[in-house]
């Protein structure tokens, strides 16, 4: 039989203090789970304002400019999501209302649609329907509501935010240095993994929150243009559903474009296809512009990643989980490289790419 590997040096020698570390760490882990999506939720903040907090101390102090980062934030990006959220609430449950006291109009749709020769029972279809479509519209209102949690917890889980923001702005430098020289693992690795990790964040954070963002400001305005109800709550689905691969603005802008049919305003109706277009295309543009091309993520990651880390992690978790999973893998890889020293399978036919693109430019 092949011998057992043998522990770590660090574990034999001293094994109480290995035994204490971990209960320590345990414990820290068990104090922080109860606000972890906004702990979390501070870390991605400071990750994105880290170069503004690096500009500022070119002319203040570090203690002036995280606080002044930090005060702008609430202001400008805090508060003002905390209102577009409420509002949107309130239009899905109003939305929800209108559904189950049957006001919305359907029999004018289905006899617009008649007079463009298109014959469907849309009232029959409607009514035994109903409170399907009322159910499954609050139902995802009340998870969003859930995982925000009550009032109370969301003062102090923004209380949180912003303290955790405010020491990573300030400290930010210090703590990586500390936590590199904390962990068990060769210089070199750590190196790649933050190498790594940092390309994980900068994809999620901007390849998809900011392009998802952008593309959601750009339909509601259009949608407000062209007189939609519920605008709000319409922009706040485009912003989700754009996160997601192969189905982006199209799942909005498609049935908005087709009520405004029913309503009898096709050139409305027009308009949203044709400026729909243009915000669900402008992604070939947004993302290069944004993060370059790159290969960090996989449909099945952003996935999985999403809906996993909106369970694990809250709201926070629409762009921590992918950040997670890859992560993950990429944890893993160094990990196998390390007891193996050999690289993972998509890792040399990159290096080989790389190669052959050198030596093709060499020979031009």
């Amino acid at each position: 039989m092949p011998d057992s590997p043998e522990p770590p040096d660090w574990v034999v020698e001293q094994p109480a203090m290995t035994a204490l570390a971990l209960v320590s760490g345990l414990l820290a882990l068990f104090v922080l789970l109860p606000y972890l999506q906004y702990v979390l939720f501070g870390v991605v903040l400071a990750y994105i304002l880290s170069p503004v907090q690096r500009r500022l101390e070119e002319y203040v102090r570090p203690t002036i400019a995280a606080i002044a980062v930090v005060v702008a934030t609430l202001i400008v990006v805090l508060l003002p999501l905390i209102y577009v959220a409420t509002i949107a609430v309130r239009q899905s449950l109003r939305l929800v209302r209108s559904i189950r006291q049957g006001e919305i109009d359907v029999e004018t749709i289905e006899s617009v649609l008649e007079t463009n020769g298109y014959a469907v029972d849309l009232v029959s279809l409607y009514e035994s329907n109903q409170d399907r479509i009322a159910t499954g519209i609050q139902q995802v209102t009340t998870g969003a509501i859930d995982l925000a949690g009550s009032l109370p917890g969301i003062f102090i889980g923004i209380t949180i935010t912003l303290f955790v923001l405010f020491a990573l702005l300030r400290d930010g430098d210090r703590f990586v240095v500390w936590l590199e020289w904390v962990l068990p693992v060769d210089d070199e690795v750590l190196s790649e993994l933050r190498t790594g990790l940092d390309r994980l964040m900068w994809a999620s954070v901007v390849g998809n929150v900011a392009v998802a963002a952008i593309q959601a400001v750009m339909l509601g305005v259009g949608l407000a243009v062209a007189g939609v109800p519920a605008v709000v709550f319409l922009t706040v689905a485009t912003f989700v559903l754009t996160l997601l691969p192969l189905v982006g603005a199209f799942g909005i802008w498609i049935p908005v474009a087709a009520y405004l049919v029913a309503m009898g305003r096709p050139t409305a109706s027009a308009a949203i296809v044709v400026y729909g277009l243009i915000v669900t295309f402008s992604d070939s543009y947004l993302r290069p512009a944004l993060i370059g091309r790159t290969g960090a993520f996989n449909s099945a990651i952003i996935v999985v990643g999403i809906f996993g880390g909106l369970v694990v992690f809250g709201a926070v978790g629409l762009f921590i989980g992918p950040v997670v999973l890859g992560g993950a893998k990429l944890v893993l890889d160094s990990f196998a490289r390390v007891h193996t020293g050999e690289r993972a399978a998509e890792d040399t036919l990159e290096h080989s790419e790389s190669n052959t693109d050198v030596d093709s430019d060499a020979d031009g």
